[in-house]
């Protein structure tokens, strides 16, 4: 995964400096949400891995396909990356030009695993003292997970806070073995 993310990173970091010159951060989000849930698709990943085409008719198909919701500059970029045999890398690419968006922007997407339902305010309480602790914009996401018995997960970026019971008790058991 650490290669992936080392070969993406002049792709992802040249695509945000063309976006943000441009002025088009929002656009290129959705032109690489476009190519990568293409990419992702059964047929279109067949084709993309297929020795048969040339990795600039794997570009040219996957533009086309996408003909509707992809500029020039984006079928350049597709080009750019089959002239380098990159094409696989489509969704890390997008992964970390999202990032490097949402630093810009100064948000952070986060996703709570909680217990129980979480009532409105409980969720707004919370995301107010994560908006405090990075001081970003936070866009939350919530869901249920049984297992951890009580309290709550939050995954935001790199960072995992564990509030959970389940954790709380695996922390303790983990304790008392090393004594």
């Amino acid at each position: 995964m650490t290669e992936l993310a080392t070969l993406s990173r002049p792709y992802a970091n040249a695509l945000f400096d063309l976006a943000t010159e441009a002025k088009q951060l929002e656009e290129w989000s959705k032109t690489m949400a476009t190519l990568d849930a293409a990419a992702n698709d059964a047929t279109v990943a067949l084709m993309l891995n297929s020795p048969e085409f040339t990795a600039n008719d794997k570009a040219k198909r996957l533009a086309t396909l996408c003909a509707d919701e992809v500029s020039s500059d984006a079928e350049r970029f597709l080009q750019a990356l089959a002239e380098h045999d990159r094409l696989g890398l489509i969704q890390e690419v997008r992964e970390q030009y999202e990032a490097l968006r949402a630093e810009q922007e100064r948000s952070l997407e986060v996703e709570i695993i909680s217990a129980r339902a979480l009532t409105e305010s409980q969720e707004a309480l919370l995301v107010s003292a994560l908006e405090q602790k990075f001081d970003k914009e936070i866009s939350s996401t919530v869901r249920i997970d049984e297992a951890l018995v009580g309290g709550a997960v939050i995954r935001a970026g790199d960072v995992i806070i564990d509030g959970s019971v389940r954790g709380r008790l695996t922390k303790l058991v983990d304790t008392l073995v090393q004594s």
